[in-house]
């Protein structure tokens, strides 16, 4: 379907429509593909999103990587507890607080399986398509998601 969408003349007042598809059957893509190779290193997408995310953020509290990936703090505990279960993070005391936990990648997160997976499928996602319009998409997509927000907040 976006195949033939990316060829198909449109009118303007079409356009937020197919666009708005597109990003629809584009999400529902990057998912299907993302679970099929992340289930190989034993993950699923919202795994590989908080491994991603933490190998940015390593030593970060659960509310802060929670906040980073723009997520409520229970659905990430439950993240954070499997992953942990099945060995890629580890919680670690904070220094002067002992409330908090500071959350780590183990070595088997770190193995070069996961890290050349997370990056394979970040360059297979924007084969083709140059910076310039990467950066285009991404403004876009930041400004949709905005007024997403608003949305809800109304």
């Amino acid at each position: 379907m976006i195949q033939s969408a990316m060829h198909d003349p449109q009118t303007p007042s079409e356009t937020p429509t197919r666009l708005l598809e597109a990003l629809l059957e584009a999400m529902r893509e990057i998912r299907t593909h993302y679970d099929a190779s992340a289930q190989a290193v034993g993950l699923t997408l919202s795994r590989a999103r908080v491994v991603s995310e933490l190998a940015r953020r390593e030593g970060a509290t659960q509310a802060e990587l929670a906040c980073a990936l723009g997520i409520e703090a229970p659905a990430l505990k439950r993240q954070i507890d499997a992953l942990e279960a099945t060995g890629f993070i580890e919680r670690r005391a904070l220094d002067g607080d002992a409330r908090k936990r500071a959350l780590h990648l183990t070595a088997k997160a770190r193995s070069s399986r996961i890290t050349c997976f997370l990056e394979r499928v970040r360059a297979d996602l924007m084969e083709g398509i140059p910076p310039e319009d990467q950066q285009a998409a991404q403004r876009t997509l930041e400004r949709i998601a905005l007024n997403a927000t608003k949305l809800t907040s109304e």
